[in-house]
């Protein structure tokens, strides 16, 4: 199954996270793709504002590295403007609404997905909408763990 990390999506993730370090003085990012996509979302978490095209890059390669991770089609993570994917093996849908449904804000998946906070406490203080008997990502979440929370 081809990767949905694709080579443009990468390209512009560098991109954002190069421009966000330069302007923070630090040297542009080398490294492995996933570990830039790790690096891009704590460079959006380090600012109060992150600029627009490192938030969405970051919420777009992060919601791929699940996507590649938990493969399957019986939940939609969406994280609007900027992206949704499909994940977890089980009831395939083909029109609609699918059968689970998790929705949060581009800062809440990026706070998800870097370990800045969890799943329990996301749902609880209602930043993250999950319906569905598949919509809990708690064990998916956070994306690198043993990594320290960004």
């Amino acid at each position: 199954m081809p990767s949905a990390l694709t080579p443009g999506a990468v390209r512009r993730l560098r991109a954002a996270l190069d421009e966000q370090l330069s302007a923070l003085g630090e040297p542009a990012f080398e490294g492995a793709d996933e570990e830039a996509v790790a690096a891009a979302v704590r460079a959006a978490l380090h600012t109060e504002e992150p600029p627009r095209p490192l938030l969405k890059a970051a919420v777009r390669c992060s919601l791929a590295v699940l996507a590649d991770r938990v493969p399957g089609h019986s939940l939609e993570v969406r994280v609007p403007p900027y992206g949704a994917v499909q994940v977890i093996e089980g009831p395939r849908h083909t029109r609609g609404t699918p059968p689970g449904v998790v929705e949060t804000d581009p800062l809440t998946w990026l706070r998800l997905a870097g370990g800045r906070t969890d799943w329990e406490s996301a749902v609880g203080g209602h930043r993250v909408r999950a319906s569905g008997v598949r919509s809990d990502l708690s064990e998916h979440l956070p994306l690198w763990p043993g990594e320290p929370p960004v």
